[in-house]
């Protein structure tokens, strides 16, 4: 009997000042030319923040400093590739140059009013979870 275990990814939303949050469109399947949180698979032998930071800066030429776990998300279906489990950090920019990879048709930094309906896989929920967080930790440092 083969065992098989779903593969391991990172999805960072990262915030460019105040209120504007850093998308990317994708170049390539699945979901091309749709826009989606940075982020990628986590390469054997590194560890999940390193992956974060550096997926953050080959899709979008940022720099980030992570301030947290928004959330796992593994639901089996939510890769058409097949079983990604990703871990969801919070980020902000230390850096304000945004540069597209290979990888990434476009990079844009977008209000939180104005970011698109349709988002890759399952973005959509991971980006109102970290609007959510970010929102709450501002409420709490302000207390």
């Amino acid at each position: 009997m083969e065992r098989r275990t779903p593969v391991l990814a990172v999805d960072i939303v990262t915030f460019l000042g105040e209120d504007k949050i850093v998308l990317i469109r994708r170049a390539g399947p699945p979901f091309k030319g749709f826009y989606a949180i940075p982020g990628g698979f986590v390469e054997y032998g590194e560890n999940v923040e390193d992956a974060a930071v550096r997926e953050m800066k080959e899709e979008t030429g940022l720099d980030v400093k992570l301030l947290g776990i928004i959330g796992v998300y593994s639901k089996p279906n939510r890769d058409p590739r097949g079983h990604v489990v990703s871990i969801a950090y919070l980020a902000e920019a230390v850096a304000e140059s945004l540069k597209p990879s290979t990888e990434t048709k476009e990079v844009k930094a977008f209000k939180i009013d104005e970011i698109p309906e349709n988002l890759a896989f399952d973005h959509k929920d991971i980006l109102k979870d970290g609007i959510k967080n970010m929102q709450t930790r501002k409420m709490t440092a302000e207390d």
